[in-house]
């Protein structure tokens, strides 16, 4: 899972079917929970564009998309953000979130 900018992100959401978008903060404790999940997420669906950023650096993203909380999983699919994720409950569950 790569670094992606918000040109990044928002590239993958219109040449993509598919797209996730992992925000997180490194001094959130769940945050290094859910990074550690998502890194699994990233090898078992190797076809999936994944990207993730420090929402630190992002603020603009935090206002546009109406982040409430970290972590959180943006899932678009058709260039429109279709769901968010702030519970990661289990990989399991993600992966059931995901398709």
């Amino acid at each position: 899972m790569e670094n992606w900018t918000r040109e990044q992100w928002e590239s993958q959401m219109k040449t993509s079917d598919k797209v996730l978008f992992y925000l997180y903060t490194p001094i959130c404790g769940t945050c290094q929970v859910a990074s550690k999940m998502m890194n699994v997420i990233d090898v078992m669906k190797e076809n999936l564009p994944i990207g993730k950023a420090d929402l630190n650096y992002l603020e603009d993203v935090a206002i546009d998309y109406q982040i409430e909380s970290v972590p959180c999983l943006l899932i678009a699919e058709q260039g429109e953000v279709k769901e968010k994720i702030y519970a990661f409950q289990s990989i399991p569950y993600l992966l059931e979130k995901i398709g």
